[in-house]
């Protein structure tokens, strides 16, 4: 039998096994949000209520114990339910792409790799990352992790000390070996408009620019519109972005919601994606069991995987030293 069809038929009945396990946590997490609101409902009658007010508050407290009981024991069956859809559905649907993909969902992007990774110039100082899926494409390796990572500032107000977090990237980080090692270090971020000051103040007062990277000057406008590439190695970062390799990342740009951010250090390529979404998480309060079910985890895996593709990282132009 074609492995294809296979892992098809498998998928659809590890589905079929879990949708019980869905409709059981669903009716759960009604039953214990039903019974704390008419828990409540019934206390405020009690309250406002001359003649069941022993009643009321005696029935409301009760339906309030159960509905709390029944979150906890709703959270114990939802995490066994999100952990079977992790370990059993997800692998399925990577298999259904390419073989060597693999998920370790407990596993993300470490906090030391985001920040040697350099795509962003604030270090958090909240951090978490989940759900490594990692394989080849073709001959290039590659990784990625959803992750949240976020810096605190702190203010002091007349009621005392309040902190405040920033979030500095939710979304997914990728990378892969780009088959070369790097010299320097050369980062491309979002041109907005902290960072086109930044750009215009590094060209114009360079005596004022800190940082070990200078602003490097490329010649695709489209490129240029959207993100100011700064590097430790003003020759390697011409040689790495060149222009088929720039047209590429805004292409792929393009097909993304938010700007993305790239920086090349090391031997490999990584790249932020903002979103607005936590992907690789089980419905329910919907079937499991519908045709587009697992459609936009299906659709950002296959973004991921492609980007090998799209970037023509399989074209060995240099030898790895």
């Amino acid at each position: 039998m074609d492995i294809d069809i296979l892992n098809q038929q498998t998928l659809q009945s590890t589905l079929a096994d879990l949708e019980n396990q869905r409709k059981e946590v669903s009716a759960l997490k009604v039953k214990s949000y039903l019974c704390i609101g008419l828990g409540v409902l019934t206390i405020i009658g009690g309250i406002t209520s001359s003649v069941f007010s022993v009643a009321g508050l005696t029935i409301g407290t009760i339906m309030l114990i159960t509905g709390f009981v029944l979150i906890s024991k709703t959270n114990t069956k939802f995490y066994q339910y999100r952990h079977n859809f992790k370990q059993g559905v997800i692998p399925l649907v990577l298999k259904t792409i390419d073989e060597s993909l693999e998920m370790n969902y407990r596993s993300g992007l470490s906090e030391n790799e985001f920040i040697y990774s350099q795509l962003f110039s604030k270090e958090p100082d909240r951090y978490r990352s989940e759900d490594q899926i990692s394989g080849r494409a073709g001959k290039t390796a590659f990784s990625f992790s959803e992750l949240h990572a976020e810096y605190k500032t702190v203010t002091q107000t007349k009621n005392g000390r309040q902190e405040h977090w920033h979030t500095i990237l939710k979304g997914i980080v990728f990378y892969a070996d780009f088959n070369k090692n790097f010299n320097g270090v050369t980062v491309v971020r979002p041109k907005d408009m902290g960072t086109a000051l930044g750009a215009w103040i590094s060209k114009a007062m360079p005596i004022f620019n800190s940082s070990d990277k200078t602003l490097v000057q490329l010649e695709n406008p489209e490129f240029e519109s959207e993100f100011v590439t700064y590097s430790t190695d003003q020759v390697e970062a011409r040689y790495i972005l060149t222009p088929a390799l720039m047209q590429r990342l805004c292409e792929l740009n393009n097909r993304c919601s938010y700007t993305i951010s790239l920086s090349f250090i090391g031997s490999c390529v990584f790249i932020a994606f903002p979103l607005n979404k936590d992907y690789f998480e089980p419905p329910v309060h919907k079937s499991l069991l519908t045709s587009n079910s697992l459609n936009e985890d299906t659709e950002v895996i296959r973004f991921m995987y492609g980007i090998i593709k799209d970037l023509d990282l399989n074209t060995r132009i240099w030898t790895k030293r």
